[in-house]
């Protein structure tokens, strides 16, 4: 029964006070003058009270006075209190506001929302003992934003609606989700150390681990995949297939279309019948339309293509508003990968040759996407190039390569892509080389691991059955997890925050059920994790930085070399206690040249090296920097390694539109919070280069410009970006141009 509340402006006055006991600064007066308009004539249950509250707060928020947001988070969590005791009929006070967990787990088990071994694998005695951890103070740490999204994206409600689960519980169910298969005689402190960090907020898990983790439909826990399609038309349909199985459950795609003919190709001896990649890639486009994300939002698909494949300049109009609309595809987004010969033939102002990759197959008995640069200015990838170009009998397009860039750059700006994918940077700095290639990056540029196509072959048994045999290929999974650099690094809590990340992280490998198989098998071969950041303005302003000086780039190369130091000996620790990746033998990290390479030369480095060679390393892979636009606002911090856009930004929702402001702003942080479209790209790019010596992966990198941006200017930061080793970059984000966000990758 819902409690009709009568006196309200009284209960509306006594909530404010309540909460404005924490905030001296701010005055009621303005709020329970909006709270009372709002009320008027109204007879309110306590939880519409509370909202009213909330939404009176919200419209308070500003540069000067930021401490409303919290208010506003208060009310908003006072009305999610009494939302959820009445669902699940507990009585509320102010003094316990969080019901019986176990009641909350039999509840939503029964209900068919929570896995049923949530209840199988932790004793009642043990759910009580993690119920005595469960911390409602920390509650006050969301701001208003923060809480309104974890509570309409993330909290388990039953299949009208209702809410059943608060955030710490979010938190604890998350924990025991993924230490579901450690020994029971540890598990339990294990729990309790993941949801320290949670509940903390020190960090955030991805998207879809944060939504879906102890709930018994919600869909497996990885962000985002990365697939390679093979030459052959199997291959597409098949790699389309997968795309849609995997779209499904709210995964983010990568699609590396490389080794698909041209336009104009031989097919089966036939000249001049293939009608290349665009038609294909409409193909995934219009499964990212039909197979929508657990029905939120249309299927997030990112196609890369080779600079030097002949459908190039197609390619580039993919997106573009003007021309054929049976040549474009405006619901993927597109990635350009380069090497380093085509940057140098920009710069130089030279001609650059397309081929198409079956031909050269065909004619030179090698694939020139199966190969890079293994050193600056020399190796395979130039070597096989000029071959082509040699060879009398090989077609090619040949085109000033500015040209090419150009349209890359005009794309840019209309559309925010193509992505930049520097592939001989990348391939270079692979640490499981021995073991593959990379091809191509994921939906957020950050995910860089081995890569190849799976292969399908049927046979006839005796019988008459036939079966469909598949090889599979290498089809990268990301699993990911970011530090709140904002809340702790100050807090000074990395040595004990990242082991119990990266176990987290590795846990997601094998609690995780993946629909697409050979991406559950390539997720086991190299247990590639990818442990981000995000807050950096929020810890820069905090540390009285400019985003603008030689000392920001100082403090990113120390700050995440450190970071990068701890992630490996946490990795270490498990492969002693869990055992190696198992590719771990012949990689670099193995033979030490992953340490050497980056100049990794101190006692406490070497020290490490030797440990790693003697022990092994769990996960294949290990950092990389995500956007984490939801999951930052969650945690009231900052996204990724950018820069805010203003001091104080807009939400926007469906009919109004919030103040957001920096977090800790104050007139001290202020001044260190310059907005992106204000600051000098050049800048960012070289925090960027003196952060990707120490990661192994990549980082979602973005370039804001001016819509008026010269051409000249956008191309010597393309340059600056390559030069400087970025592996990737992101968007180009211009005023001009609305961007949607990966949902899976934050």
């Amino acid at each position: 029964m819902q409690t009709v509340v009568s006196g309200i402006d009284q209960r509306i006055t006594s909530l404010i006070g309540d909460i404005l006991a924490d905030f001296p600064r701010l005055r009621a007066d303005a709020v329970i003058q909006s709270a009372a308009i709002r009320a008027k004539h109204k007879t309110l249950t306590e939880q519409e009270a509370a909202k009213i509250v909330a939404m009176s707060a919200a419209e308070l928020i500003s540069k000067e006075e930021p401490e409303w947001t919290y208010v506003a988070a208060r009310a908003y969590l006072a009305a999610l209190y009494h939302e959820a005791a009445r669902s699940r009929a507990y009585s509320f006070s102010p003094a316990r506001p969080y019901g019986s967990f176990l009641n909350l787990l039999k509840q939503l088990v029964e209900k068919g929302i929570y896995k049923q071994e949530l209840l199988t694998a932790y004793r009642p005695e043990e759910i009580a003992e993690l119920e005595r951890e469960i911390d409602p103070e920390k509650d006050k740490l969301f701001t208003y934003l923060g809480i309104v999204t974890l509570a309409e994206r993330y909290l388990a409600r039953d299949y009208t609606g209702s809410l059943y689960e608060l955030p710490q519980e979010r938190f604890m169910v998350i924990a025991m989700h993924l230490m579901l298969q450690e020994p029971r005689e540890k598990r339990l402190a294990l729990v309790k150390e993941a949801y320290w960090a949670l509940s903390h907020q020190y960090m955030t898990v991805a998207t879809p681990t944060m939504a879906n983790a102890g709930k018994a439909r919600g869909g497996q826990l990885s962000s985002c995949f990365v697939d390679t399609v093979d030459d052959s038309l199997q291959g597409i349909y098949d790699s389309n297939t997968d795309v849609a199985r995997l779209s499904k459950m709210g995964g983010g795609i990568g699609v590396y279309m490389g080794k698909v003919r041209a336009r104009g190709s031989s097919i089966r001896g036939y000249e001049n019948k293939s009608s290349g990649v665009i038609p294909w890639i409409r193909q995934l486009n219009n499964t990212a339309v039909s197979v929508d994300q657990l029905g939120t939002r249309n299927g997030s698909v990112a196609v890369y293509l080779d600079v030097w494949h002949k459908d190039i300049l197609a390619f580039l109009d993919l997106k573009m508003n003007n021309g054929d609309e049976r040549l474009r595809a405006h619901d993927i987004f597109t990635g350009v990968c380069i090497p380093d010969l085509f940057m140098e033939a920009v710069e130089n102002r030279a001609e650059f040759h397309l081929f198409d990759p079956h031909e050269v197959r065909t004619v030179m008995g090698f694939s020139l996407e199966d190969c890079y640069d293994e050193e600056p200015g020399r190796g395979t990838f130039r070597e096989r190039y000029e071959a082509c170009v040699r060879h009398p009998r090989l077609s090619r397009v040949t085109v000033p390569a500015i040209e090419i860039m150009k349209r890359i750059m005009i794309s840019q700006l209309e559309t925010g892509t193509p992505f930049m994918f520097y592939r001989d940077t990348v391939n270079r700095a692979n640490p499981n080389k021995h073991a593959g290639m990379i091809y191509s990056s994921n939906l957020c540029t950050e995910i860089l691991q081995n890569m190849s196509p799976t292969t399908v072959t049927e046979e006839v048994l005796q019988d008459g059955e036939i079966v469909i045999r598949k090889t599979p290929g290498d089809f990268v999974v990301c699993n990911l997890s970011s530090i709140n650099l904002g809340r702790a690094v100050p807090a000074n809590v990395l040595e004990r925050l990242i082991p119990i990340q990266v176990r987290m992280l590795d846990n997601v490998i094998d609690v995780n059920r993946i629909d697409v198989l050979q991406a559950q098998q390539t997720n086991k071969k190299y247990r590639g994790i990818g442990l981000g950041a995000f807050g950096l303005h929020h810890l820069l302003a905090l540390q009285e930085i400019r985003w603008e000086s030689e000392e920001a780039v100082a403090f990113n190369d120390r700050l995440f070399e450190r970071i990068h130091y701890l992630t490996i000996r946490a990795s270490l620790e498990l492969a002693k206690e869990k055992g190696a990746y198992p590719l771990f033998s012949g990689s670099e990290w193995e033979n030490g040249s992953y340490f050497a390479r980056r100049g990794y030369n101190s006692p406490e480095w070497e020290a490490l090296a030797k440990e790693v060679a003697r022990h092994g390393i769990r996960n294949g892979y290990l950092m990389a920097v995500a956007p984490t636009g939801s999951t930052s606002l969650i945690a009231g911090s900052t996204a990724s390694v950018d820069p805010v856009f203003e001091p104080v930004a807009y939400e926007e929702k469906t009919t109004y539109k919030i103040a957001n402001p920096a977090p800790d702003l104050t007139a001290r942080t202020m001044w260190y919070y310059k907005g992106a479209y204000h600051l000098d790209q050049h800048w960012s790019i070289r925090q960027a280069a003196a952060r990707q010596r120490h990661l192994d992966q990549g980082q979602s990198i973005n370039l804001y410009v001016r819509p008026d941006i010269h051409a000249r200017e956008l191309l010597q930061l393309h340059l600056e970006a390559w030069k400087q080793g970025l592996k990737t970059t992101y968007y180009v984000r211009s005023r001009a141009v609305e961007i949607d966000e990966c949902e899976a990758c934050t």
